[in-house]
């Protein structure tokens, strides 16, 4: 006698228009971002399926008994959830329904998880290293003096994200003036890209990636010819190895704190705002667009408050010319032979990719994305043309 296996309930619709949603939003948020978007749905279904299996469409999702039985669900589990991880649960399904209900879904989608329901999130403090840490690290990755602890001092020295100094170009170091350079940080995390102003010590950690990079095989290298950092292809082994450097090099220093790649920004931004820099101006150096994500970075304490009232008292004003910051070249007539035409190529695909962002037709976007696809395509192969000159 075979037993008889229920079958299972129809929940295609609901799961398929939440599914197709996540897809959608791939064209704009990062691998990792739509992770947390997957996951959030999988918690979400897994209440839900086992506990209302005649729930399987949209329409019939009720806030009172199916998401605030979902709210207790969380709060329920065994080992608990963190307050964040419970927080970006509901922040991620909330986004799902207030798009679908924007996009033609009923319009009680959006009132399925208010803001309220959001849990409050712990107090955010700085996570700088401490200045003896700070030291005893620095002395470690000068001593390892490889690509990937070069890279970490860069970090340190510019407070750039770990994603930005990943796609930082060979080009990146620029002299805007006799004597004032600056590191240009391309499009990333917040869709801009700004001009770090950098010091000798920078310059030379630049040039020292260089040299270090000069050594590396012309196979190891891949489809990086154009990158600072060398890459087989995905960035994610290079941000993995990075990461892995920067705890080890902690680890072998013997700081008492754990050490990441982030944690070295934050202690960028707390040693500019002890030198004195203004918190617009760090907002600026971080590439932050909201000043209270700076205030996140730095703990701005009395005595700072108070240095910074009396230097505003003692100093006058006084009028600085900002320096001219070099554009790209995209005139044809320069050079015409396969240099140039890579960096007329770079140029379009630059204003090209600014001017997508700005779009808010999706269309559009998609198009010209697949565009500027084609466009590295071509830039790559020039580049397999090049390599035979060199």
């Amino acid at each position: 006698m075979t037993r008889s296996v229920p079958p299972r309930p129809p929940h295609g619709n609901l799961d398929k228009v939440l599914q197709d949603h996540i897809r959608a939003l791939t064209t704009t948020l990062r691998p990792y971002t739509i992770r947390t978007y997957e996951s959030a749905l999988h918690q979400f279904l897994a209440y839900l399926r086992p506990t209302f299996p005649r729930v399987h469409r949209l329409s019939q999702l009720q806030r009172d008994p199916h998401m605030l039985g979902w709210f207790r669900w969380l709060c329920e589990q065994n080992p608990p959830l963190t307050t964040a991880t419970r927080h970006a649960y509901l922040a991620r399904l909330r986004r799902l329904f207030c798009d679908l209900s924007g996009n033609g879904h009923s319009q009680r989608l959006g009132g399925l998880i208010l803001s309220n329901d959001l849990p409050r999130l712990p107090l955010y403090l700085p996570r700088p290293l401490s200045p003896q840490d700070d030291q005893l690290l620095q002395q470690e990755l000068r001593r390892v003096d490889n690509l990937h602890s070069n890279a970490l001092l860069l970090i340190r020295g510019t407070g750039i994200r770990l994603g930005e100094c990943i796609h930082l170009t060979l080009d990146c170091l620029r002299q805007l003036d006799h004597d004032r350079w600056a590191l240009h940080v391309p499009l990333g995390k917040l869709h801009t890209e700004r001009w770090v102003p950098v010091d000798e010590e920078v310059r030379h950690l630049v040039a020292r990636i260089l040299t270090l990079r000069a050594k590396v095989p012309a196979h190891r290298l891949g489809k990086s010819a154009g990158w600072l950092l060398p890459r087989s292809g995905n960035i994610e082994p290079l941000s993995n190895v990075l990461w892995s450097a920067a705890i080890h090099a902690g680890e072998r220093a013997g700081c008492s704190q754990h050490v990441t790649p982030h944690r070295l920004r934050h202690t960028y931004a707390t040693e500019m705002i002890r030198l004195g820099v203004s918190l617009p101006a760090l907002k600026q150096l971080l590439g932050h667009k909201d000043i209270r994500m700076t205030l996140r970075y730095v703990q701005v304490t009395q005595q700072d408050l108070q240095r910074e009232f009396h230097l505003a008292r003692q100093n006058t004003a006084q009028r600085h010319l900002a320096p001219k910051l070099p554009l790209p070249d995209t005139s044809l007539s320069a050079h015409c032979d396969l240099p140039g035409i890579r960096q007329a190529l770079a140029a379009a695909r630059h204003l090209l990719e600014m001017y997508r962002r700005q779009l808010r037709d999706e269309k559009t976007r998609r198009k010209l994305q697949r565009l500027n696809k084609r466009l590295s395509s071509v830039a790559f192969q020039l580049n397999e043309l090049v390599q035979p000159e060199k």
